[in-house]
């Protein structure tokens, strides 16, 4: 069975520390911690989504000893494309760049290199497409998927504190050496929301590109329709899940060893988990469902009527009223369960591993599973545990929306490629920013103060702007490889 052989991460320097954002804006430094996280990385101003990637790439290249040669498919996945034509090849080309430079053989002429969009779930169908490839054309040959993205916005907004930027890239083998995939039994759910969180090219009309060629890619977002579209999604995926498995749903949630998830920011995952397992129990018309409303206070026969009964998610756009809740008893009782024993058991144990290291990321989109994936992973091997043959669950989710469930498990003598991760290392160098930074850095119109000398990764050198009838470049960026 295909899976993932290596991981490998790139975080720009540049970090806004929660606390001191919640000091510059007023906002509650409790509350902003225990929701959403520590900090945020941002893209430098010499970076965009093709640096972030390459530099990602180019560091799993040499740190599992990749022949370049082999490399039979480089997918990437994202939302932050600069370009509308190009994409995985600019990536392709970077890496090439510096191959070149380190005296070593460049990718191979034959690769594919596709790219995948849908919002923060492009990563995992770049992955499934690249696992695919490993168990049907790519005999012998290797695959590698980037997911990279730039998440911005609005100064102000509901979604600021969850910016974030990085990349991450995974190898794909027919025969993996950390996790392998179970396709066959994984769920797929897709249905269009219109507003949920979107990115129309009308957002750049009128604005005056920062510096090297930079525009802001704040998106149009609607926060509480985009919680219930989270979790909707994530109930039908699971559900698609489910009707492949020979237990009760309640049981299948139970027997997960560990469970990761897009996370947009830290509380977001358990939320969602939370709410699935609830359908969960009242898909089993499991008793347990009437004791937590019992205790909670909550009409019994209503919470599972309102459980069982799936919501149209897009009659709440089509109302104008978005802060409407598809799920308001559940809702309400998910407040009270996570004070219950079971919610530990089922809900924040299963979705620990890793996600104290996550909460100093921000929000990658496409990056923020494989991310996660990665920190559990080295996590397990720091703490000695082992996990080998134990079932793992990952859950991608992309606004719009779309959402993933796949079954996964770890195989034996992972410690070797775990060893090779290297989260711990991508989140050094830090440059933590000062208000003053932040507001520049966040505009684009300068660059930050420092004596950040790049070193071993790709920058933007120059941006085109030649029109003339025998050559015309202008908007595309020229990249350079610091060695």
């Amino acid at each position: 069975m295909p899976g993932i052989s290596g991981f490998s991460l790139y975080l720009p320097p540049y970090r806004v520390k929660l606390e001191d954002w919640c000091d510059w804006t007023g906002e509650p430094w409790a509350k902003v911690g225990k929701v959403v996280g520590r900090s945020f990385r941002m893209r430098g101003p010499e970076q965009d989504v093709y640096c972030l990637a390459a530099n990602a790439v180019l560091r799993l290249i040499q740190n599992y000893d990749i022949d370049p040669q082999n490399i039979g498919v480089l997918a990437l996945g994202t939302e932050s494309s600069a370009d509308n034509s190009a994409g995985a090849v600019i990536v392709k080309g970077l890496v090439d760049q510096a191959l070149l430079a380190l005296g070593k053989p460049q990718i191979s002429s034959e690769c594919e290199v596709p790219e995948y969009k849908h919002a923060c779930l492009g990563g995992v169908y770049a992955l499934k497409g690249a696992l695919r490839y490993a168990a049907s054309d790519g005999a012998g040959r290797q695959a590698i998927v980037v997911s990279a993205d730039i998440a911005e916005y609005a100064r102000g907004s509901s979604g600021e504190p969850t910016q974030g930027a990085g990349a991450v890239a995974m190898l794909v083998e027919a025969e993996p050496k950390l996790l392998e995939l179970d396709l066959a039994a994984s769920g797929s759910a897709s249905s269009y929301r219109v507003v949920d969180f979107r990115k129309p090219f009308t957002r750049f009309a009128g604005q005056r590109p920062g510096s090297l060629g930079q525009l802001q890619d704040v998106p149009v977002f609607n926060g509480r329709y985009s919680t219930t579209c989270y979790v909707d999604a994530v109930r039908s995926a699971m559900a698609a899940v489910l009707g492949k498995q020979n237990l009760s749903w309640a049981k299948y949630y139970e027997s997960l060893d560990a469970v990761f998830m897009h996370r947009p920011y830290h509380r977001m995952p358990e939320n969602g988990w939370g709410m699935a397992y609830l359908f969960a129990l009242a898909q089993d018309n499991d008793p347990r469902l009437s004791e937590l409303a019992s205790e909670a206070e909550i009409d019994a026969a209503a919470l599972q009527q309102e459980l069982r009964n799936q919501a149209n998610v897009l009659d709440i756009a089509n109302s104008g009223l978005l802060s409407t809740d598809a799920y308001p008893l559940a809702t309400g009782l998910l407040q009270k369960f996570r004070r219950n024993d079971l919610y530990r058991e089922v809900i924040s144990d299963k979705l620990d591993l890793g996600a104290g290291k996550m909460q100093d990321l921000g929000n990658l989109y496409t990056a923020a599973l494989p991310a996660w994936l990665a920190a559990g992973l080295e996590e397990a091997l720091a703490q000695g545990s082992d996990p080998t043959g134990k079932p793992w669950l990952a859950v991608g989710y992309g606004s719009g929306d779309a959402a993933e469930a796949i079954p996964m498990r770890v195989v034996p003598n992972w410690q070797h490629a775990a060893k090779l991760i290297g989260f711990e290392a991508a989140l050094s160098p830090v440059l933590d920013l000062d208000e003053d930074g932040y507001a520049a850095l966040h505009a684009g119109y300068t660059s930050v103060e420092s004596n950040r000398q790049p070193h071993s990764e790709f920058v933007i050198e120059s941006v085109g702007a030649r029109t003339d009838s025998d050559y015309c470049d202008a908007g595309i960026a020229y990249h350079r490889y610091m060695a």
